[in-house]
């Protein structure tokens, strides 16, 4: 599969993997921004993306960012369908309680997985069949 793309701006990069077997691209800021304690932004990449037609951009953090700086994303995974041909932005969010992060022009901010989706009709049911689990949802499986 080929990943299409184009700059928007001269300051956008090339999405990139650090090492030829990882599954994300990184993506960089194409301007600097600034998140608050508890703050968040739309942070442009300068890129748009031709996700081909039957897969989905999935847009996650990146884990060193997260680690060190407490910054993530707002709405994790960030989903890219396959018809948007917008500007790619990530919504980073800082969760850190007292330090503010600076971003600026370059820096890597996300990763884009792009992953094989299938569509199916919905179809309503009276009852749906029972499995084990059933309906036991958050933390029903322990600690």
């Amino acid at each position: 599969m080929t990943l299409r793309f184009s700059r928007l701006r001269d300051s956008a990069r090339a999405p990139t993997r650090a090492h030829e077997s990882d599954a994300g691209y990184d993506l960089y800021a194409a301007e600097p921004a600034r998140l608050i304690p508890g703050g968040r932004a739309a942070v442009a990449t300068g890129i748009s993306l031709a996700i081909p037609d039957g897969h989905a951009g999935l847009v996650l953090p990146r884990s060193g960012l997260a680690l060190r700086h407490g910054i993530t994303l707002a709405n994790a995974p960030g989903l890219i369908d396959p018809g948007y041909r917008g500007e790619l932005k990530v919504l980073l969010l800082n969760t850190d309680p007292q330090t503010s992060f600076e971003i600026v022009a370059g820096d890597r901010i996300g990763q884009l997985v792009v992953i094989r989706f299938e569509r199916g009709p919905l179809e309503e049911a009276v009852v749906l069949e029972s499995t084990q689990r059933g309906s036991a949802g958050f933390g029903s499986s322990g600690r």
